[in-house]
Formats: C-alpha cells, structure tokens, sequence
C-alpha cells in the first residue's frame, strides 16, 4: 500500500480550476489504486509554522550542533513535523493556480519549510546537492489566467511550473506529470472547455500513476 499526498493551493473551493482537474485526478486514481492511502493538505487551512527568524536561528544553531534555547528546538521540531509529513508519501498531486506569474504565497512558505539540508537535499564537494526524495512521483494541475505557450516570449513570464517542478527536482522529485488549464479568464465557455479537457487527460494520466 502507498501514501499519496494531494496538496492543494488555491483558496477558490468549486470556483477553481486546478483543483477540478486534481480532484479528477485523484478520484481517477482511487479506482485504479484502491488501497493506497490518500492525505490532504490545503495550505490555506492548514496551519505551517512560521519560518521566520526564531526558526531560521534554531536552524542554524541545531544543524551545526551549537547551542539552543528550548522556543528554538520547539520551533524546528515544528518545522519537522512538515518535512516528515511529506517525506512519508510516495506520490504527490498538487492544484497550482498562477498567481503573479508565480505560485500563491502560502505554497511557497510550504516549499520553504520543506526544502532543509539533511533532510530534503544533501551537499558535498564532491557531489554538489543532491536531493533525497528519489523514486517519488508527481503530478501537478496547473491554471493560468493567460496563456504562456513554450517557445513564446510569453513563456519568460511563466515563473509557476519553473520555479515548482525546480523545487520539486531540487528535492529529488524529477519524475513529475502535469496539465495546464489556460487560459481562464478570456470568456467563460473557452475556459469551461479548456478546464473539460484537462480533466480528461489527467483522468487518463491517473490510470498509470
């Protein structure tokens, strides 16, 4: 039995089409794979602990075998409980809306918390950084308000699926799936088509996952 873990990133409920096209896919996915564990994770409802500067200082002082105060080890054993949380899934699907070309800030504190030395990624001199989620598999459903098709120079505003499946990749995730929605806001009937069709194919994707 595996664990999959669907991480969604938009706050919009039934009125977002990312999470329409994860929601899909994870149903998909519980027909194919019917005694794999399924967790969920909104990063909007969820509770992530700050990573601000008392657990960037407990970072360092723990990491480095220096000494700390107890608010410290108690800020990184909560920023531990994140980074087991995700460790322990095996596969993951995320619901990724672009927001300011990027991603949503909530998932990008989420990213921050689970992209730690030791933990997600290792370096040597020898090797340079390696990431140590190796074997784990993902797939992203991705919605844009405009359209950034590769090879345009639209693409160089597409900070959402670089900068995600590069966090991703830097972890060791390289294996990652994915189907865009774009774009949502030129007239309701071309995104509800667009939306249609990426429900399809991620309902086919899910099938071999």
């Amino acid at each position: 039995m595996g664990k999959l873990l669907y991480i969604q990133a938009s706050p919009r409920g039934k009125r977002s089409y990312s999470l329409a096209v994860a929601d899909a896919f994870v149903e998909s996915y519980c027909g194919v794979h019917r005694c794999d564990e399924i967790a969920k994770l909104n990063v909007f409802t969820t509770h992530l602990p700050p990573f601000d500067g008392l657990a960037v200082q407990a970072k360092y002082s723990i990491l480095h075998g220096q000494k700390h105060s107890q608010e410290e080890m108690a800020a990184w054993k909560a920023v531990e409980a994140v980074i087991s949380d995700f460790r322990s899934a095996d596969k993951y699907v995320l619901a990724v809306p672009m927001w300011n070309f990027g991603i949503p800030y909530r998932l990008k504190q989420y990213l921050d918390l689970l992209i730690q030395p030791t933990y997600t990624f290792s370096y040597s001199p020898e090797e340079g950084y390696k990431g140590l989620l190796v074997g784990k598999r993902a797939f992203i459903a991705y919605a844009r308000g405009g359209e950034y098709p590769a090879g345009t120079p639209a693409e160089s505003f597409d900070f959402q699926k670089k900068y995600l499946e590069t966090a991703l990749g830097f972890m060791g995730i390289s294996d990652v799936q994915s189907v865009v929605v774009e774009p949502t806001l030129r007239g309701a009937d071309l995104a509800a088509a667009k939306r249609d069709a990426a429900i399809a194919k991620a309902r086919e994707l899910a099938k071999v996952f």
